[in-house]
């Protein structure tokens, strides 16, 4: 069996450093490792859709902005097909199918459909098409017969209701579908980034992000402008790393290199917790280190964007050709599907007669 990979964003905004270490980082490690045959990376218009339907604009405007960010983090667009959502109609179709494999009371259930009903205030009113993204989901997933899928921790409520709907299909109609396995990134920390201002998570909605593409000085701001021990108020009070936002980064960030470079006095990041937590280390200093990794890891980042910037044309014919192909692949499996439902009828003629 071929081994697939399958993942992608919602283009709502451009893309943050919650993103790069939840996902981005890890793609583009798989994605050189030379361990797979495929990898479809897939920037999920039509899913945006589900919570934007009166403001097409925004979603429209930032798919240009998700391909920047992802050839500037390393996406090769010759070792990864990068492609539009809505530009592979076999995925609707399949959609369509897999409804009728899952009952609302399951979706209803589904912890990250919770979540989410509940941040975008849908309790009252939830739009069909974002009630039923797990299903979609699926169908992107199961469309590219994706072996894994790299995500971040939120999303494994997601891949629990695809390895179902794989399950219920392939005992219903035969084996056909291909499940699927999760790949979270091997770095606790990055399983899920915390805000600037100490929320749970990194997101584009409470402003609290430090995106890819923010110059240096906007990093630096956002940088000394963290959350962190709210009891730490005096460089000599004991300090708390803990759940600590700046020391949550350093975990997701840092190098054994940069120590020497930027911060010579102390040998690794154990040895700086250990006298942030007896104190006489103040958040000051600490956030000016953190400053110097995130500049060194995001700067290559943020020049290559600049280059792609000054090259629209061949970001939208990449995104052309790979959505060329994109359809090719899913109407592949559509053909599967429908051959072993037997709603194929023109191509078999025993069905009709």
């Amino acid at each position: 069996m071929k081994k697939v990979i399958l993942t992608g964003d919602r283009p709502t905004g451009r893309l943050h450093v919650g993103h790069y270490v939840g996902s981005l980082s890890e793609r583009v490690k798989l994605q050189n490792s030379g361990n797979y045959d495929e990898i479809y990376i897939m920037i999920a218009d039509a899913q945006a859709l589900t919570d934007n339907a009166e403001h097409p604009e925004k979603v429209r405007q930032n798919i240009i902005q998700v391909a920047l960010d992802y050839l500037a983090c390393g996406i090769d667009p010759d070792k990864s097909t990068i492609f539009i959502q809505s530009m592979v109609p076999e995925l609707t179709e399949l959609t369509f199918y897999y409804m009728n494999l899952v009952t609302v009371a399951r979706v209803q259930r589904n912890p990250t459909v919770k979540s989410e009903i509940q941040q975008r205030n849908f309790e009252a009113s939830i739009p069909v098409g974002f009630f039923c993204y797990p299903i979609s989901q699926a169908a992107d997933i199961t469309a590219f017969r994706a072996t894994a899928v790299p995500v971040g921790e939120d999303q494994l409520p997601m891949l629990e209701q695809c390895k179902e709907i794989v399950h219920k299909f392939n005992t219903v109609y035969g084996e056909t579908l291909t499940e699927p396995e999760i790949v979270l990134p091997s770095n606790k920390a990055c399983l899920r980034l915390p805000g600037i201002d100490g929320k749970a998570k990194m997101s584009k909605s409470l402003g609290n992000c430090i995106y890819l593409s923010d110059e240096a000085d906007e990093v630096k701001k956002k940088v000394m402008s963290m959350f962190t021990d709210p009891n730490h108020l005096r460089v000599q009070d004991p300090g708390n790393v803990d759940g600590n936002p700046v020391f949550i980064y350093l975990d997701a960030f840092c190098k054994p290199e940069y120590f020497p470079e930027f911060l010579p006095d102390y040998q690794n990041l154990d040895e700086l917790k250990d006298h942030y937590k007896r104190g006489g280390l103040g958040d000051v200093k600490v956030k000016k280190f953190l400053n110097n990794v995130l500049q060194a890891e995001l700067g290559p980042i943020r020049e290559r964007r600049k280059m792609w910037e000054q090259r629209i044309p061949d970001v939208y014919d990449i995104l052309r050709e790979g959505s060329k192909v994109a359809e090719a692949k899913a109407a592949e499996t559509l053909k599967d599907v429908k051959a072993s439902m037997r709603i194929n009828y023109f191509d078999d003629d025993n069905l009709i007669h």
